[in-house]
């Protein structure tokens, strides 16, 4: 059990339109009960704000990224952002791999504009292309100046199936 910042949670909510508060929008998504065990890992008490995002143009991933900003400087909290997305689906190990490379590219050079046009351009199926996309920007606005790829596989080499893969990386934004 974790607590919701709701200082945070508010703030967000009073910077954009956009942002609201809805239950049901993460009933479907498993992506924060990934995340949060690995989290618990290094931290134990800690309060966290959940966002799920749908599809967004590139306008909406920069419009959420600065209201996101702005709620982060104005409660003036150390804040850690969290991106979580597979990265290709259901490729051979070698196609995923290529694009994969592609959308990592871009992710390490601090180029979300890049990152959001290369997915779209090369049909890569990275499910969290948005939240990644407003994770860059965000960390951008707010001093982020370098990226490093901390681990990337796919799920061929653990399962040994290679002709059906899912691409995943590990990256830090700081």
């Amino acid at each position: 059990d974790l607590e919701i910042d709701s200082e945070l949670a508010q703030a967000l909510l009073a910077e954009s339109p956009h942002i609201f508060d809805s239950a049901s929008a993460h009933l479907s998504e498993h992506s924060i009960e990934t995340q949060l065990p690995f989290l618990q890992y290094f931290r134990e008490d800690f309060k966290f704000v959940p966002i799920c995002l749908q599809r967004l143009s590139l306008e909406e991933c920069r419009s959420l990224s600065e209201a996101i900003s702005r709620a982060i400087k104005k409660t003036g909290k150390k804040v850690l952002i969290v991106a979580s997305s597979d990265m290709s689906h259901y490729e051979t190990h070698a196609s995923a791999e290529a694009k994969d490379r592609k959308a990592i590219e871009r992710i390490l050079k601090l180029d979300p504009e890049g990152l959001h046009t290369t997915v779209e351009a090369n049909a890569i199926s990275m499910c969290g292309v948005n939240p990644v996309t407003v994770m860059l920007m965000a960390g951008k606005d707010m001093g982020a100046t370098q990226a490093e790829l901390a681990n990337y596989m796919t799920s061929g080499e653990t399962t040994g199936d290679f002709d059906s893969v899912v691409g995943y990386a590990g990256m830090l934004v700081r």
